[in-house]
């Protein structure tokens, strides 16, 4: 119980004498005046203890050790001032009036560190980007992560990818026996390898068939923790609620445990890619298309891509099929978010997977989630969209603090998906700009969001007339923009065709306002462009764990 008290004793923190307390949960020190009365008490969750040492020692941000008899120094989760999500490195040092004291005080400290810290690794596999972002993923590692790790007895095996897709490759082939969880130090991309090569090992192990949407995968036995170091970090935003290396290492320490939902994406009966954070269509393709172009202006790219997509004020002809998910469960407008200890993500816990507080059981409960995601009716909407977008988070991040869908839950085994049909410029930007407020951007006549287990999206299809009607659309602004009629020549009509091939886009531009039909759009798969227009969309739920517990509540009062 609580009130049990493990051990205590008086000790001294800068000349001044203090009452420690170590009960069965928490640790506890309050500051005594000079009558033996309580002054100010200091209280921490023992799971929150990083680490303990004799002597005085410091680690951050240069590491110093001064051996003395009567000292010890603890380390613990400092939650930052401000309220918000932003943890820092505590440390306070302690004398105690014998050397026999201050051992008994290290050992019964470690002792509670191992009794409440079940989930805490022990050993694992970091794989660090160096190419990421501004290029400091080793330095953001070892001045920052390392020290950590060491101070709390983590052993580490550490691999610099030195190309794309070498942590998928390593993880899908080479022996992990041993490893408690695999860390990635870069952005969304390098989560998503360790995402592809977890999942795609574990099904390989199971004996499983990723190519069928049906099969139900199994959850990946191995956390995943994110050291922010890229571009885009939005994973580690929405799954934390802070870009910050240090408050991510703190939460793997720690052993912090956030499953998460991830959405499988089929093309032609064959899995194409996995997804977490966004799958979106139109704007959210073509803008990435266009960031490829300029990636060397680094994250700017993002904004300038944005602007020129948005001026091109495209839309597309689509038809799109959705499962819907059960409404008296959550509905992705009924204003709660998802935040550390979610009622709803754990209500779907409890009845997803009955016999989960049985890690026994846990794979075969798992299992069991068959054909309750298959039942129901599809819907089916057809018509011109600026952009289709599924996602299964919120996707915050610093510049949309509440995100793409701001209800939308980690670990409920649903996705929502987002239409917004083709309108006027200028409701559209509106929509946009609603992203970066706390405005509703789904109150909008044009914008629909529904909570779903599955989808589909197909283009069209195109009757020969139409075709044909296009065909002269374009080949009449071609001859109007070229300035004469044709001759009828061969040479001319190759250097039409030639045209038509190289420069739609150009008019489409400079067309502005006033053009917004393009055949096809590609699609954004968490920042990689997939080729494939049309695709079969499966939710799985909580298929992997991140070393994370959501973001908590102070973070989400401080946003609003």
């Amino acid at each position: 119980m609580e009130s049990d008290v493990g051990f205590e004793s008086s000790v001294w923190v800068c000349r001044k004498r203090y009452r420690a307390v170590l009960t069965g949960w928490h640790f506890k020190w309050t500051e005594l005046d000079k009558n033996n009365r309580d002054k100010k008490t200091v209280l921490v969750p023992v799971s929150e203890v990083i680490g303990v040492e004799q002597g005085r020692l410091q680690i951050l941000p240069r590491k110093s050790v001064e051996d003395t008899e009567k000292d010890f120094t603890v380390f613990y989760v400092n939650r930052s001032t401000s309220g918000g999500s932003l943890w820092q490195l505590g440390r306070i040092q302690f004398t105690c009036l014998s050397r026999t004291l201050r051992d008994q005080w290290t050992e019964h400290l470690r002792t509670a560190l191992k009794t409440h810290g079940p989930l805490r690794p022990h050993k694992l596999l970091v794989f660090i980007n160096p190419f990421g972002g501004k290029k400091k993923g080793r330095q953001i590692y070892h001045s920052v992560v390392a020290p950590v790790f060491e101070l709390a007895g983590i052993s580490s095996h550490v691999i610099v990818t030195e190309r794309a897709h070498q942590a998928r490759d390593y993880l899908l082939k080479k022996n992990l026996t041993g490893f408690d969880g695999v860390v990635c130090v870069g952005g969304d991309g390098m989560f998503s390898e360790l995402l592809h090569g977890l999942i795609g090992r574990t099904q390989q192990e199971a004996g499983l068939c990723e190519n069928d949407p049906a099969v139900t995968l199994q959850p990946c036995p191995l956390h995943i923790g994110i050291i922010p170091a890229g571009s885009t970090d939005c994973v580690c935003y929405a799954t934390v609620g802070v870009i910050d290396p240090l408050t991510s290492a703190l939460h793997i320490v720690i052993g912090d445990s956030q499953p998460l939902d991830v959405c499988s994406v089929h093309h032609a009966s064959a899995i194409v890619r996995y997804s977490v954070s966004l799958l979106g269509y139109g704007f959210y393709g073509d803008v990435l298309a266009e960031s490829e172009k300029h990636r060397w202006m680094g994250p700017l790219r993002y904004d300038i891509s944005g602007s020129l997509v948005y001026l091109r004020n495209r839309s597309y002809a689509a038809k799109v099929e959705y499962l819907p998910a059960d409404p008296l469960l959550s509905s992705p407008r009924d204003k709660t978010r998802c935040l550390s200890g979610c009622r709803v993500c754990s209500r779907s816990t409890e009845r997803l997977f009955p016999n989960h507080s049985d890690s026994s059981s846990l794979s075969s409960s798992r299992f069991s989630q068959t054909s309750t995601d298959s039942e129901g009716e599809w819907v089916t909407v057809e018509g011109r969209f600026r952009c289709v977008a599924l996602t299964c988070m919120s996707s915050s991040c610093a510049r949309s603090p509440l995100g793409l869908s701001p209800s939308a839950h980690l670990a409920d085994g649903t996705g929502d998906l987002i239409l917004v049909w083709d309108t006027h410029p200028l409701g559209f930007l509106k929509f946009l700009y609603r992203h970066t407020s706390t405005e509703d951007q789904f109150d909008l006549p044009f914008v629909e969001v529904h909570r779903v287990k599955a989808v589909r999206f197909s283009l069209p299809k195109v009757s020969e007339e139409q075709k044909q009607e296009e065909f002269s659309e374009l080949r009449g602004a071609d001859e109007v923009e070229s300035g004469y009629l044709d001759n009828g020549s061969q040479q001319s009509l190759l250097q039409r065709d030639t045209r038509h091939q190289e420069t739609d886009e150009q008019k489409t531009f400079l067309c502005g306002l006033c053009c917004n039909k393009t055949a096809a759009s590609v699609w954004n798969c968490d920042g990689e462009i997939l080729s494939f227009k049309e695709i079969l969309c499966k939710v799985h739920a909580q298929l992997v764990c991140l070393y994370a517990r959501g973001i908590e509540e102070a973070a989400i009062r401080n946003c609003i």
